[in-house]
């Protein structure tokens, strides 16, 4: 740096740039400037863009205008982000941000709420849906119904009915859109299309039958007034439910036997001695979820034993690999052994190999009557591996010791290459023996490095879905149980057969189940890591 003095006044020319200076500034320039990137600027936020106004525009035609402004201010803050010169790391920071808040926050959140709330099959809708769902399962013709000329008319996909009074008006509806008058163009005395709809030829008619014969068109909003439905596509008659709806009281009566159904806050529409009609709707129930979760005594049988099962397995799998991963480190690290790097490009297969493909592997091979276990290693034999209940718990140890002992194997060769020799050296010199080496200085040491993967492990092994699933799908079944759980089944794998299979879905109980797991997971693991500080000490 250069100073001159003329007439008292002081000039300091500034310090020449940095290499690294120099290297940071074209960075920035390259990543805000030049011909190229904003050509792919704009073509990255012409997509986002775009994506970014149907979804808009789609979540307002349902009324979720929250979630619209919130999809709309992101776009925005996106585009500001990246046609800005100097939001240089929110550049890099912004999509990981926006996939974690998709995929995981989100996803999180939502599964909390799906946990206060009775969703579940019957119970998947709003009140409106319910009310027209019961009022168009219940439908009868009206005996004296007038016929009236149709032309099945198709919008994006959607069917409708372009309709014809008998005072020669023209109306269109649909299943969830009830008729309103359109003016039509008409052949003869009956209209056969309208702006917007595409009408339907006789050969599409004939293809799409099964799907024109469930339409039923509502007159009004008034669900009570009926509905058309056509036979044919090309004559429709009027139909009124058997249920009689009223707004103002919350009841639906049934009109042929007179029994009255009301909402009592249930999410169902219910008769006095306790019958419900379905489908209902989905309504917040607060801790009832996490109650039953607990004490229904439907799932407390097996909740029990499917709990303690989950925490053994996750702690054999995870002491089981991390004791013959650790093992085989040790004799792979040996420098006297030849050919270590064949070896251990062996040992890393099974860990190269999806999880989900080896499990169904196994399963063929562990089979009883035709596995190669069976027939081939032992000669014919019979074990029943995967239909014997402590055999197939067994059988899946077994199989997550082969797919989890490679990933231990890395960690422990890699913590033991880590170690000085000249420790181990110290130490033989003072006279301790191997063992006495690898168990106060080894061991302690690989624990600093390899206790907090222990911990996840044993996270990723409480629910680790895919093994159980491809293996033994849970089984072989509880007969004892009045859920469909097998002796294999841990939390998870109960979770997804109360969520998913069965003719009784019940989302809101699993999310609740869900959120215990997460609770029990996190508590677990927050007092392991609090233990495991204790070995920082000897690093």
């Amino acid at each position: 740096m250069s100073t001159t003095i003329d007439d008292d006044v002081t000039t300091e020319t500034p310090p020449k740039p940095t290499k690294r200076q120099r290297q940071a500034a074209n960075i920035a320039d390259a990543a805000s400037g030049g011909m190229k990137m904003l050509l792919l600027k704009l073509v990255a936020l012409g997509i986002l863009d775009a994506v970014a106004v149907y979804a808009v525009l789609v979540l307002a035609g349902f009324g979720q205008w929250i979630v619209a402004a919130v999809v709309a201010a992101v776009a925005a803050l996106v585009n500001w982000i990246y046609f800005s010169r100097r939001k240089l790391p929110a550049k890099y920071l912004t999509p990981g941000i926006i996939f974690l808040v998709l995929f995981q926050v989100f996803v999180l959140v939502y599964t909390g709420y799906i946990a206060f709330t009775n969703y579940g099959t019957g119970h998947n809708g709003s009140k409106e849906q319910a009310v027209s769902s019961l009022m168009a399962s219940s439908l009868q013709r009206v005996e004296d119904s007038p016929t009236y000329p149709v032309t099945v008319v198709d919008q994006l996909g959607t069917l409708g009915l372009l309709v014809t009074d008998p005072d020669g008006d023209a109306y269109v509806g649909t299943n969830d859109q009830p008729l309103e008058p359109v003016d039509a163009e008409f052949d003869g005395d009956k209209a056969v299309a309208v702006d917007g709809w595409t009408s339907l030829q006789f050969a599409d008619v004939i293809a799409r039958t099964d799907e024109i014969t469930e339409l039923a068109v509502p007159f009004s909003d008034d669900p009570n007034d009926g509905a058309l439905r056509t036979p044919d596509g090309s004559s429709a008659y009027q139909y009124v439910s058997t249920l009689e709806y009223d707004e103002a009281a919350g009841t639906m009566t049934d009109v042929t036997t007179g029994t009255v159904y009301s909402d009592i806050g249930t999410g169902a529409f219910t008769s006095a001695d306790g019958e419900e009609l379905l489908p209902g709707w989905q309504i917040t129930v607060g801790f009832d979820n996490f109650v039953r979760a607990v004490t229904d005594p439907r799932l407390a049988q097996p909740l029990v034993y499917v709990t303690l099962w989950t925490f053994a397995f996750a702690l054999i799998s995870v002491a089981s690999t991390f004791f013959l991963g650790l093992f085989l480190a040790i004799v792979f690290n040996d420098m006297r052994m030849r050919g270590r790097r064949y070896y251990r490009v062996l040992m890393i297969l099974p860990y190269a190999i999806p999880s989900f493909l080896s499990a169904l592997i196994w399963a063929g091979m562990m089979n009883e009557s035709f596995g190669f276990i069976n027939q081939v290693l032992l000669g014919g034999a019979s074990v029943p591996w995967l239909t014997d209940p402590w055999m197939a718990k067994v059988s899946v140890l077994i199989v997550n010791l082969w797919l989890g002992f490679p990933y231990m194997f890395l960690v422990c060769m890699g913590a033991l290459q880590s170690i000085p020799d000249e420790l181990q050296e110290a130490a033989t010199v003072d006279g301790a023996r191997p063992w006495a080496v690898f168990r106060l200085i080894k061991l302690p040491l690989l624990l600093v490095t390899v206790a907090p993967l222990l911990i996840a492990s044993f996270a990723f092994n409480f629910n680790n879905f895919n093994t159980i699933y491809m293996l033994t799908d849970g089984g072989p079944r509880d007969s004892n149980a009045p859920i469909p759980v097998g002796f294999t089944d841990i939390l998870i794998t109960m979770v997804y057969k109360v969520a998913f299979t069965g003719q009784s879905r019940d989302y809101g109980l699993a999310s609740a189940y869900s959120i215990i797991i997460f609770i029990i997971v996190a508590v677990i693991s927050i007092i392991a890591f609090r233990r495991t500080k204790s070995l920082e000490e000897l690093n």
